[in-house]
């Protein structure tokens, strides 16, 4: 069937004055990167009322591909390209930050309960540089026999995502209803990870909790995922080609070099035109200043794992 790698998840707080603490699974030091997915944090189901919700002021990206998707609530998005929109769930935003891109992330008052992830894809070389860009895209719900998928990006059960992407890769929404087994035939080029949200779910025969995520290598051709207990369960299935490039990671920055990554925070820093300016944010502070770079030379991260310096992980 294929050995499970379990991941388990760290708390992290995310960013500004009102931070909000979520549940990171990508990267870590066993595993930085599955295909070009590069970053996983999960969070929720949290009471706005008396978490306060999320409020991420303007932040800088570059690089990389953010994807948002919730389970419950809204989040307002402001960014650079001119992009004002409301996530909700089962709606997917994608936001392109190659050369450098900015945005705002902020619960809105219609949310009472906050639930879902926040991912990222690392552009290959050839893709890095793009212009600025945004995606909306609401994926249909595809019944798969004792469960539903929804196809954030790549294909999926003849089902394939209109959303750019720019390198071979795999996103998904399942959710299984109980007591059901589901067999996914799927690209045995890719390696593949399963992040659980509610409900253990057992993959390949190793059972994931909750937060957990789960590592299958590339040689696999069929997933076998099933829902032992007695309500649905919801997990993301993560998957692409192994990211052939060493990517350096550190804020909210991928570049290729130590260099690289201080001159975009340099550059974000002075309020370079790189990254634009977000209109319209309303919070007490109107852009979130970068942390001071580590005394140590910053270091890339390969997949599979190689040497890495841990304080550029964020």
């Amino acid at each position: 069937m294929g050995d499970v790698e379990v991941i388990t998840s760290r708390e992290v707080p995310l960013g500004g004055p009102r931070a909000m603490t979520v549940r990171r699974t990508l990267p870590q030091r066993a595993r930085s990167l599955i295909g070009a997915w590069c970053f996983a944090d999960h969070y929720g189901p949290d009471d706005v009322s008396r978490t306060g919700g999320m409020d991420v002021p303007p932040h800088p990206h570059t690089g990389l591909q953010t994807v948002s998707w919730l389970f419950s609530g809204a989040i307002e998005h402001r960014d650079t390209t001119g992009a004002h929109a409301v996530v909700r769930p089962g709606e997917l935003n994608l936001m392109t930050g190659g050369s450098g891109v900015a945005h705002s992330e902020v619960s809105t008052t219609e949310c009472d309960t906050l639930h879902g992830v926040q991912l990222w894809t690392a552009l290959p070389e050839s893709a890095r540089h793009l212009p600025r860009s945004f995606v909306h895209h609401v994926p249909e719900p595809l019944p798969l026999g004792g469960a539903t998928a929804r196809v954030l990006v790549g294909t999926l059960a003849g089902h394939t995502s209109p959303v750019p992407t720019h390198s071979p890769l795999l996103g998904a929404e399942l959710v299984l209803e109980p007591g059901r087994e589901l067999a996914l035939d799927v690209d045995p080029g890719f390696e593949h990870g399963v992040l659980v949200d509610q409900e253990p779910v057992v993959v390949q025969g190793t059972e994931l909790a909750p937060a957990e995520l789960g590592y299958v290598a590339p040689g696999v051709a069929r997933l076998h995922l099933t829902n032992p207990g007695d309500r649905p369960a919801r997990v993301m299935l993560l998957g692409g080609e192994p990211f052939g490039e060493p990517v350096v990671m550190w804020w909210n920055f991928i570049g290729r070099s130590h260099e690289e990554i201080a001159a975009y925070r340099d550059e974000w820093e002075a309020g370079s035109d790189r990254f634009g300016q977000v209109e319209g944010y309303r919070g007490e502070v109107q852009r979130l200043p970068a942390p001071p770079l580590p005394t140590v030379r910053l270091k890339a991260r390969m997949s599979p794992p190689g040497p890495a310096d841990p304080s550029a992980w964020g």
